[in-house]
C-alpha cells in the first residue's frame, strides 16, 4: 500500500470538517440577533405548559433509551452477517457467535444490575417472600 491510497479517506475528512466549519458559519451568520418571545417559548405542541414538571425523567429512561441503541446497532451488524454468511463461512459463524455472546453478557448485566425494572423498587422482585404471609 501507498501513501496515495488513503487519499479518498483524507478527501472525505476533510469534506467532513468543510460541512461542519461552513455549517457552524451559515447558522451563525444568518440566525435572527433578536428573536420574539415566541420562539424562546418551550415547544410543547403548541399548548403553553400550566406548570413546571414536578420531576425530571428518570435516570433510567435515558439509560434504557441508550441500551436500546445499543442492541439496535447489533442488529444492524447482524443482518450485515447475514448477506455475508456463503462468503464467511465457519470463521464467521464463530466471529458472530463472540460478538453474541459478548451482547447477552451485557444485556444479562443490565438486567441483574435492575436497568430494566421501571414499575418495582431496586431487586423487589428478588427478594424472599416472609414466609408468615405465604402460609
Amino acid at each position: 500500500m501507498q501513501l496515495i491510497d488513503y487519499l479518498p479517506i483524507a478527501i472525505m475528512a476533510a469534506l467532513a470538517v468543510a460541512f461542519v466549519g461552513v455549517s457552524l458559519f451559515v447558522s451563525k451568520f444568518f440566525s435572527p440577533r433578536n428573536p420574539t418571545p415566541e420562539k424562546l417559548a418551550p415547544y410543547e405542541c403548541g399548548i403553553l405548559p400550566e406548570s413546571e414538571p414536578v420531576q425530571r425523567f428518570p435516570v433510567k429512561f435515558y439509560l434504557v433509551a441508550m441500551l436500546f441503541v445499543i442492541f439496535d446497532v447489533e442488529i444492524i451488524f447482524l443482518f450485515a452477517w447475514a448477506t455475508r454468511f456463503p462468503d464467511l463461512g465457519w470463521y464467521g459463524v464463530a466471529a458472530m457467535g463472540i460478538f453474541t455472546l459478548f451482547v447477552l453478557e451485557t444485556l444479562i448485566y443490565v438486567w441483574k444490575r435492575g436497568a430494566l425494572d421501571w414499575n418495582v423498587s431496586r431487586r423487589a422482585r428478588y427478594r424472599p417472600v416472609d414466609e408468615e404471609r405465604a402460609a
